[in-house]
């Protein structure tokens, strides 16, 4: 049985397989994206995945992931942090399980300046799927639909992470989908922040994170949590 409050370094679907049904109150996460090259030809992924699972990782990452993910959940209740090219997808995916569903967005200030013959990589895309009956908690000033800041580049450097996602949004959403005391999981823990918001909001968390680089950062930056490093 695998405990709470940690991450594992494990592919996620060897760990997702271990929890039981409907033992998860909350996913936040942030996969590997799909996006179209800069240079106009074929897809590329933000971060490798290192197993093809059923041979189905044709979206960024395995369908077989969602529906595990859809079996520990108690209702759905889900934050997936996605590119464009994936939205279509996952809407239909959770549209068919009759869930609720909004898209969030992130827009950068500061975006890269790799536009070419494309627009500039300023916005970034949330699905949030919720069964009907799951509930929205939070407040006026955490229930905001889009997000503006410059990108975080601190914490990229920090953590050494190239896809770590604003705390602050990341406690946001577990602010808005779950209450005290309840499990929250995040299946691509990257550098941590999923675990690190779920400490400072007095939830429970599990995660999983293949990379064993990622890992040891996750590791350090929840403990360092602990002692009250990282809040916003």
């Amino acid at each position: 049985m695998l405990e709470l409050n940690r991450i594992y370094c494990m592919d996620c679907i060897e760990g997702i397989k271990q929890l039981p049904d409907k033992s998860v109150d909350l996913v936040v996460t942030d996969p590997p994206y799909l996006i179209k090259s800069m240079n106009g030809g074929g897809f590329i992924k933000n971060r490798p995945y290192k197993k093809d699972l059923d041979n189905d990782l044709i979206k960024g990452f395995s369908e077989s992931i969602l529906d595990e993910l859809c079996r520990v959940m108690k209702k759905i209740n889900i934050y997936i942090w996605c590119s464009k090219e994936q939205i279509a997808w996952l809407l239909s995916y959770f549209q068919n399980k009759g869930a609720n569903i909004d898209l969030l967005t992130w827009h950068k200030t500061n975006p890269t300046p790799a536009c070419n013959n494309n627009y500039l990589p300023d916005t970034e895309y949330i699905v949030f799927a919720r069964e009907k009956g799951v509930k929205i908690y939070g407040t006026y000033q955490t229930k905001k639909k889009y997000y503006i800041t410059p990108i975080n580049s601190k914490d990229k450097k920090l953590y050494n992470h190239p896809t770590v996602k604003p705390l602050e949004i990341i406690q946001n959403f577990i602010i808005n989908s779950s209450l005290e005391g309840e499990i929250v999981l995040d299946p691509f823990m990257g550098s941590g922040t999923t675990a690190v918001a779920c400490i400072n909001a007095n939830r429970n968390y599990i995660g999983f994170e293949i990379d064993e680089r990622y890992y040891k950062i996750a590791e350090k930056r929840i403990n360092d949590s602990l002692f009250g490093v990282d809040k916003i």
